[in-house]
């Protein structure tokens, strides 16, 4: 088994929203060492979307209990996972 590198796209409730509290909250809901870093990716309007890339280990389950960790914070609208990729 290896380890898969994923891109959980975040989606914040509004515009208004504090991108560097809700990035220090996205920090602080991911355990251990599975979080590698958080990319801006501007929608429109004002709206900017975080792309959250972790890495899990292959058996783990996946991303699940992660997503759910970050979906559960009070700000963010959504949580979607835009990529998967196995690390070599």
């Amino acid at each position: 088994m290896g380890d898969v590198a994923s891109i959980i796209k975040v989606m914040p409730e509004s515009p208004e929203v504090d991108l560097e509290a809700l990035k220090e909250s996205i920090k602080n809901v991911i355990e251990g060492d599975a979080f590698e870093r958080i990319e801006e990716d501007p929608i429109g309007f004002g709206l900017v979307a975080l792309n959250v890339t972790v890495v899990v280990d292959d058996g783990e389950g996946g991303t699940e209990p992660i997503e759910a960790a970050i979906a559960d914070l009070d700000e963010v609208q959504n949580v979607e996972v835009i990529d998967v990729r196995r690390l070599m």
